[in-house]
């Protein structure tokens, strides 16, 4: 194993947005007399393209109406991220000290990407480094995101450690032949475990030993 390059998630691997996110949604679906647990919202919610979210509820929920719904949550989560958003315990140290290429490949639109990142003092290790799901029209877990980040880097995926904290992330990784490194402690990847290429590291501090040893 010869990692060349490290594609790395966004929401809830780079940032803390996930939870402040997840929040946020709960309290306007309630709102909506859409009634589900906060941690209901942020199990269905992690990883997960959001028009497909919004298309379930609608099913599940016949008087909700997803377009203007998504309109008001884009807003108001936008100006939450631009307020205060923190990078994950260990983020912004791995990042600095990261001694080969990096970028971020995430299912949220740009603006998003680069208002959190930039508010967790990360957006100038990606200077030029970022693709995003609604640019390559294609959402985790399909592959193509992933093999848009090492196509961006000037690598094969099998060269790329993707790191990850949602199953949708993880199976997309897989599907795109990159290592994977399932982070965190918040999703259970006891599902991958025996797979080839894949790993855990529930911190920074263990991803960072993880590849001194790799």
């Amino acid at each position: 194993m010869h990692i060349q390059g490290v594609i790395f998630d966004n929401d809830g691997t780079l940032v803390d947005s996930e939870h402040t996110a997840a929040r946020l949604l709960h309290s306007m679906l309630e709102e909506h007399a859409v009634i589900l647990s906060a941690d209901e919202v942020l199990r269905r919610f992690r990883g997960v393209q959001f028009a497909l979210l919004m298309a379930q509820l609608r099913e599940e929920h016949p008087h909700f109406e997803p377009e203007p719904f998504t309109r008001v949550y884009r807003e108001r989560s936008m100006a939450s991220f631009r307020q205060a958003t923190a990078p994950m315990p260990g983020a912004l140290e791995f990042v600095r000290d990261l001694k080969v290429p990096c970028c971020v490949a995430s299912n949220g639109p740009r603006d998003k990407i680069e208002t959190t990142l930039h508010s967790a003092g990360l957006l100038q290790y990606f200077t030029g480094m970022i693709v995003s799901a609604y640019e390559v029209n294609a959402w985790k877990p399909a592959p193509q995101l992933i093999l848009a980040g090492a196509e961006l880097m000037g690598l094969e995926p099998r060269h790329c450690l993707l790191v990850e904290d949602s199953h949708a992330g993880v199976q997309a990784g897989l599907a795109a032949g990159t290592q994977v490194v399932g982070y965190g402690v918040d999703t259970d990847f006891s599902a991958y475990e025996g797979m080839p290429g894949f790993h855990v590291a529930k911190d920074y501090s263990a991803l960072a030993t993880w590849l001194r040893v790799g």
